[in-house]
């Protein structure tokens, strides 16, 4: 069996959160899915848990992180060309989301990211198929 991953990431409105991400193209595993909790499928064994902060404080003793103020994770996705990722970046933007920083192009990979309606970091990137090896 292939390991799966799930990143766990609080949510204050869930249905609106799950609008946002829809609209950006992703969709959802009903099996676990509800209504404190999302389950939105990022590849084959890659998924993002949108919890309800209830439902996540029920997975840590720690406070919710107000991602609006601080970071305490950067999700990075690769797309398949650079167009794909400014193409996200527009799309999450129209969906209610923003961009922080301007796209920066590194020769071997272009970067360019939004923030999500709760704050939280998506980092897109392209890789150049010459990128470096090491």
């Amino acid at each position: 069996m292939s390991t799966q991953i799930f990143v766990n990431l609080p949510v204050k409105d869930l249905p609106a959160s799950m609008d946002f991400f829809k609209r950006l193209g992703f969709g959802f595993n009903t099996q676990f899915t509800d209504d404190t909790a999302a389950c939105m499928v990022i590849g084959d064994n890659i998924y993002a848990m949108l919890l309800t902060h209830e439902k996540f404080r029920s997975f840590t003793p720690n406070p919710v992180c107000d991602a609006h103020k601080s970071t305490e994770v950067l999700v990075c996705l690769s797309r398949d060309s650079r167009e794909a990722v400014e193409e996200m970046v527009q799309q999450a933007v129209k969906a209610g989301g923003r961009s922080y920083s301007e796209a920066k192009d590194h020769g071997f990979m272009y970067q360019h990211g939004f923030q999500d309606l709760d704050g939280h970091i998506w980092e897109l990137i392209h890789m150049s198929p010459e990128a470096p090896q090491g």
